[in-house]
């Protein structure tokens, strides 16, 4: 037996430690737009509840006179959009921890991406919709 002691290695280059980044390359990006999106849809959120509570009861012309508003309707993209990147977001992280092995992973990743960009662009189209010609 050798009187030398085990001591684990880190595999990580000079550059990647003075980069500061880890194995993926885009953790950091990846998780500051988890925090920007959230931090985004809070007062987004807030506003259009406080919206359906004010127009709770009114009749669907009211609805799309106030849709059709240029704040209320970029709000509303705005929303939308943000909404559905968050959820993007936060699907590829629970996929990227919990699915193992790389083509399954892509394909679970290329589905849950198409399926994000569909349901934003149908919400998308009815926001317009609505605030087009109500």
């Amino acid at each position: 037996m050798s009187d030398k002691t085990f001591a684990p290695t880190v595999m990580r280059s000079m550059l990647g430690r003075a980069r500061g980044l880890g194995s993926a390359k885009s953790g950091t990006a990846h998780w500051w737009a988890e925090r920007v999106t959230a931090a985004a849809l809070v007062p987004l959120s807030l506003w259009f509840v406080f919206s359906i509570f004010r127009l709770e009861g009114a009749p669907r012309a009211a609805v799309a006179h106030w849709a059709a508003w240029p704040v209320n309707a970029t709000l509303l993209a705005a929303l939308v959009l943000t909404t559905f990147h968050h959820v993007q977001l936060g699907l590829q992280a629970v996929i990227d921890d919990y699915i193992h092995g790389e083509a399954a992973r892509l394909v679970v990743l290329l589905a849950m991406r198409a399926g994000c960009v569909l349901l934003a662009l149908a919400a998308l189209i009815a926001v317009l919709k609505l605030a087009f010609t109500g």
